[in-house]
Order: structure tokens, then sequence, then C-alpha cells
């Protein structure tokens, strides 16, 4: 069985790699436990100093798995309870997580996936890059962090016309806005999140890792914020409009 997540260290770098490239590492209830696992692992390694994440395939990541969505719709309120639920889990544990996470994004992000974007430390992004929420066009309530974590970086007012009106963020504006760090080529990026994670180890370790303590010291209230955006999903995720809007969603991609 193929791993859906990939976890190496070499040198006190960790390197964590999305590996469902036929479905453009969306996400689904596996997909999810294992990137739970991973982190737990990296986390027990006490000599590990950085984390890179990276996604193998065209896509970074695109949210939730909408086919897994619609094939469970005889019993989606349960299934959504629980992916969104596990995201939130990965999420959380990402900030937690007690070494920094730098992030190489070379594609497109959408959906709830943005949380993996958010919860990194350092964000490198290709030109290629963009970030789309499609929750107004598919009927679904935004997760993900998307108001959990996005307004707080760019603004509350942003984020309503980007969630809205389904406006794509792209690669510059991410970094103008303060989501990424710098743009990188795509076939130089894995390299340069490599760079980027061997300069922070070695840097003074201590400090390090006090810095990520106090720029995420607000984990609860994190939390609570993504628990909210989980039940106003499996609220909105039973209505005939998201039913409506994942068969056109599919019919749409079939075509």
């Amino acid at each position: 069985m193929t791993e859906l997540i990939q976890l190496e260290t070499h040198n006190q770098i960790a390197t964590l790699t999305l590996n469902r490239p036929e479905r453009h590492n969306s996400l689904v209830p596996e997909f999810c436990r294992e990137m739970l696992n991973a982190l737990e692992e990296a986390s027990r390694q006490s000599e590990l100093r950085a984390l890179v994440l990276q996604a193998n395939g065209r896509s970074f990541s695109t949210g939730g798995d909408v086919k897994a969505f619609y094939d469970n719709r005889d019993n989606i309120k349960p299934y959504a309870r629980e992916i969104v639920g596990l995201l939130n889990q990965v999420i959380v544990a990402m900030v937690k997580l007690p070494v920094p996470i730098v992030a190489a994004v070379h594609s497109i992000v959408t959906g709830g996936s943005l949380g993996l974007v958010l919860a990194s430390d350092i964000v490198l992004v290709a030109p290629e890059a963009s970030f789309t929420p499609f929750y107004s066009v598919v009927g679904y309530s935004p997760d993900g962090g998307w108001t959990a974590m996005l307004p707080s970086v760019i603004g509350r007012k942003r984020v309503s016309d980007i969630l809205m009106l389904n406006q794509t963020i792209s690669a510059e504006q991410a970094v103008q806005w303060g989501m990424a760090n710098r743009i990188i080529a795509a076939d130089r990026i894995r390299d340069e999140a490599r760079i980027v994670a061997e300069s922070i180890a070695q840097k003074k370790w201590g400090s390090i890792q006090r810095t990520k303590q106090l720029l995420w010291q607000n984990t609860n209230a994190l939390a609570e914020s993504l628990e909210q955006e989980r039940y106003l999903f499996c609220e909105q995720i039973v209505t005939a409009e998201a039913l409506n809007g994942m068969e056109a969603f599919l019919s749409m991609r079939t075509k």
C-alpha cells in the first residue's frame, strides 16, 4: 500500500511529503490520520530542529475530497464531523510541533488545505501557487482556518471578499499580504526549503523553540475557533444546497 504521508529525517531535518498525487493530495480521513501520526513521530525526535512540508504531484493539496463527501452522502454529517475534526487536529499538531515548519508550496491549494499552509511557520511559494476557497461554489461552510486563522493574517475584509466571491489569491498576493514569505521557482523550491530549514537548525535552539511557542501561544483559542468551523461545516453539509453543489461540481469536473 502506498504511504499517503511520507516522513524522512536527515541531519536534524525532517521532510514530510503529502503523497496522494492521483487525487491532488485531497483530504480524506486516512490521509489526515497518517499526517497526525507523522507529526507525532516527528515531535518525539529530540534532535529534530526543523520540518519541511512538501507535496508530490501537480497540486499541493486541494482540500476535502468532494467525491469522498458525495460517496458518503447517506452518512455525510458523521463523515464531515470526522474529516474536519481530523484536519483541525492536524492544524493544532502543526502549531504545537516543537520545531519550525517550512512549507514548500509548489502549486495550487484549495479549500481546507489552506490550514496546512497557515499552520506552517515559514512559507515558500512557487509562482504557480494559488489559494482558492471554493466554498461558495460547492455550497460548503469554510473550514481549514479560512475564518479561524486567515483574518488575523490578511484582514477580515479581504477574507470576506475572497470567500464570498470565491476569489483566488495569487502567489504574489500571498507574499504581499503576509501569507507567504517569498516566491521561489518551482524547480528550486524544495531545495530552498531545505536550505531554510538547515539555516534554522544552525541557530540557537532554545531561542528558536521559544520564538515558536510565543508566536503560537493562543492554541486554545485557535482550537475553539476551528471547532466552530467544524460545527457550521457539519450544519451546512446536510443541506440540499450542499448536495446539489457537490453534484454540479463533480459533473463539471468529469466533462
